[in-house]
């Protein structure tokens, strides 16, 4: 009880002497002034056996904390049976108010002070010394004699009126000074002061007022919302907003950060990928291809940039992986069985494309593990901004572990689909014969130009070169309408024009079936992943959080339980603004 501990045992050697917590009391009657009045620690210059060096400084920096607010009266008490000099309140306060204006100096224990020394403290009343614009004052208070035989307050201000009535000097002093003696004067004064004070930093009281409130409002707002009183509207509600936007994302944003945009750079990264699985035939025998410059298939730039290191290797040779054309004629020759000599079996041709279609794999999962990945980190942002903050997290769980089984049922029909398509491309057809046949006229004419002269085909075609003009101007004159890739044919007879035909068959093909394999596996992926996930998506989150049926009340009430620290913080806050909302209305009554 109150008693026992102010009368109790003293403080154990272990437990701390000072401390920034504080007791506060109320205490209201008649007669008393509305004042806030905070009783700091006297300034400590050293500390006995049981006490702390650091409790110094403690208390020191404590009254600073206090007296440097500049809304703050610095009550300035001042024993009188000690010397003026040797007390550090007075040197603190006035470094953090040089002015004066914000200190009262009060003089207390007059009783004690040392015959033939009253005049000195008198000084000070009259404001000659150490002087204040709210002066100095002195009271007389009981002492512990008076306090332990029973004093009441009214006994302790008439025994004070008698001293200061009786005792010279302060009886002896002008009726103006006897205006700063007695405590009643003192507490009547501090309530002007104050009122004084407040009047004149009350805008900028009213801005701090508001700067805190609107900071506390937007504390109240950061918290999770509060549990809903229909739980489970609330839960559908949630549901069909968070289904709207991931609708919204997979049909697609104009920013820089869309679900689309983050896709997009794996597909062009992995349309080079493929293209890069073109084969490299080399129109020469391999011991003589270092003599030689591939050039580069210019008839192609209007559709594709050339991808680095592709042809033109006069310096280096050709890439490690090059199929000379002596290779594709032993080929050739092996896989000829009952067939005329001037026929190639088709098998020579599906081998060299089911090497490059088995290079297609890796790079396709590759590809989906990145939208994969990218569609998961969409997921999971969205899951964040809907369901993090309701409750106790439990939604929060239950929903990423319900979507995360989702998309990986979505991500095994999409990798089903695409094992699918690369076993489709093992079987080579297409039905866009004139595109095949463009591509491997072009590429019939490229393999046998370079044969003849590695500048040729650069020249053929040559945008507005004069001397193909004048060919193909003279052959029409001979009724003979030909264009660009077919002039090569009137180059002399080749001994390896079976390896050459085969080149341009496979090359002309891969041109075909590898942008139709990039569409077909950027498609699938869209179409089974990226907006798979969003079909049954709605049945698989009602079902897994069991938001309808019987006990859904009790399942979605439970959902919405948000944590007792959260609920204390909000009443906490709530609190806050409704005793900053009254002080809002005092001070505009102030202000009136």
């Amino acid at each position: 009880d109150p008693e026992s501990f102010l009368r109790g045992a003293t403080v154990d050697e272990n437990e701390t002497s000072f401390s920034r917590n504080y007791v506060s009391l109320d205490i209201s009657g008649r007669d008393l002034a509305d004042l806030s009045f905070v009783d700091l620690p006297g300034l400590i210059a050293s500390v006995g056996q049981s006490g702390r060096v650091h409790d110094i400084e403690l208390v020191k920096n404590l009254v600073i904390s206090y007296i440097e607010r500049p809304s703050c009266l610095i009550l300035l008490t001042v024993a009188c049976e000690t010397d003026f000099e040797n007390q550090g309140a007075h040197h603190l306060a006035k470094q953090y108010d040089p002015e004066g204006k914000r200190t009262v100096g009060v003089l207390t224990k007059p009783d004690r002070i040392p015959d033939g020394e009253e005049e000195r403290w008198v000084r000070l009343i009259r404001n000659d010394v150490e002087p204040l614009v709210n002066n100095w004052y002195c009271v007389k208070q009981p002492s512990s004699n008076d306090l332990a035989q029973g004093m009441t307050w009214s006994g302790a201000r008439t025994s004070e009126e008698a001293f200061f009535s009786g005792m010279s000097p302060w009886c002896d002093l002008e009726d103006h000074l006897q205006a700063y003696l007695r405590t009643s004067r003192l507490t009547d004064r501090l309530s002007i002061i104050l009122a004084e004070l407040i009047s004149k930093r009350l805008p900028e009281i009213q801005e701090e007022l508001y700067k805190v409130l609107q900071h506390t409002e937007k504390d109240l707002k950061d918290l999770p919302p509060e549990p809903p009183a229909d739980p489970v509207n609330e839960a559908l509600l949630i549901i069909s907003e968070f289904l709207r936007e991931l609708s919204v994302r997979i049909e697609g944003t104009p920013e820089a950060d869309g679900l689309l945009q983050n896709i997009r750079v794996h597909t062009a990264r992995f349309k080079r990928e493929i293209r890069a699985t073109a084969p490299s035939f080399i129109p020469w025998v391999r011991n003589e291809a270092h003599q030689h410059r591939l050039p580069p298939t210019s008839f192609l730039d209007n559709e594709e940039k050339p991808l680095a290191g592709a042809n033109n290797f006069p310096v280096t040779g050709p890439p490690p992986n090059s199929i000379y054309i002596e290779e594709v004629m032993e080929r050739a020759e092996i896989s000829r069985t009952r067939e005329l000599p001037d026929h190639t079996p088709f098998v020579v041709q599906r081998n060299y494309i089911s090497e490059y279609v088995e290079k297609w794999k890796a790079p396709s999962m590759i590809l989906f593990d990145a939208v994969y990945d990218v569609l998961k980190k969409d997921l999971e942002n969205m899951i964040d901004k809907h369901f993090k903050r309701i409750g106790r997290g439990t939604a929060h769980q239950s929903v990423l572990m319900i979507v995360q089984d989702h998309l990986d049922q979505v991500a095994a029909r999409s990798r089903d689909m695409i094992n699918w398509l690369v076993k489709l491309e093992n079987d080579p057809q297409t039905q866009n014969p004139d595109y095949y046949l463009d591509y491997r006229d072009k590429f019939a004419s490229y393999y046998r130009s370079c044969r003849h002269n590695d500048d040729l085909p650069a020249r053929l075609w040559a945008n507005g070169n004069a001397d193909v003009n004048r060919v193909l101007a003279g052959l029409a004159q001979l009724g003979i309408n030909s264009r660009v890739d077919a002039l090569p044919k009137l180059l002399p007879s080749d001994p390896m024009q079976t390896g050459l035909d085969i080149m341009a068959s496979v090359r002309a093909y891969f041109q075909v079936s590898y942008k139709r394999f990039v569409d077909a596996v950027c498609m699938s992926i869209d179409h089974e992943a990226v907006r798979g996930v969003e079909r049954g998506l709605d049945r698989a989150l009602w079902d897994g959080l069991e938001v309808t049926g019987p006990g859904a009340e009790g399942r979605c009430a439970a959902m919405f339980l948000e944590p007792a620290s959260t609920a204390a913080r909000r009443q906490e806050l709530t609190r806050k603004i409704e005793r900053l909302t009254m002080a809002k209305a005092e001070l505009r009554q102030l202000s009136l």
